[in-house]
């Protein structure tokens, strides 16, 4: 099977299937990826500990901070508890809080984590006319483009004038 179908396949089923914690499988939440397809996770109880992604995920699947997991348990793990079996979607998380499957340590950060998805806009960038006369300096940076993911920092002329008066 080439990559490109295996990809196909394996998002598709991602995507598409509803799936249904078992007894033994159950939510957790993504604390962060420390690396080697290990990410740590933490379960509705607080437990903290890490999971592995097995190889038919890597490279196709991406999973991020917040994201929400199923996982089967593994015994003979010490440090790596748990394999990831199905990643959830947004989509997965309603139909499990319809159905009452959802844990209620996690109802309110996925409500977070879905509201602070959908106000996040791009901040509007102040235009400034330029007079008829005068030509764009190259000293303008105004028509860059603005990086929306970094903080802006904007120094006030106050502040210059302090730093060169020291």
């Amino acid at each position: 099977m080439s990559q490109a179908t295996k990809r196909k396949h394996v998002v598709k089923e991602v995507l598409g299937e509803h799936m249904v914690p078992s007894d033994q499988q159950q939510i957790v939440r993504v604390l962060r990826t420390p690396g080697n397809n290990l990410h740590e996770v933490e379960t509705a109880q607080g437990q903290r500990f890490l999971v592995s992604m097995p190889s038919k995920y890597r490279k196709n699947i991406w999973i991020k901070r917040g994201d929400f997991l199923i996982v089967d348990p593994i015994e003979e793990g010490e440090k790596v508890k748990a394999e990831i079996s199905f990643v959830l979607c947004k989509d997965h998380v309603r139909s499990l809080q319809k159905e009452g499957l959802w844990p209620e340590a996690f109802s309110e950060v996925a409500e977070k984590h879905n509201n602070s998805r959908n106000r996040q806009t791009p901040p509007e960038l102040p235009v400034e006319p330029q007079s008829s006369g005068e030509e764009s300096s190259s000293d303008d940076d105004s028509d860059l483009f603005v990086n929306t993911n970094r903080r802006q920092y904007h120094e006030s002329e106050e502040e210059s004038e302090e730093e060169e008066a020291a």
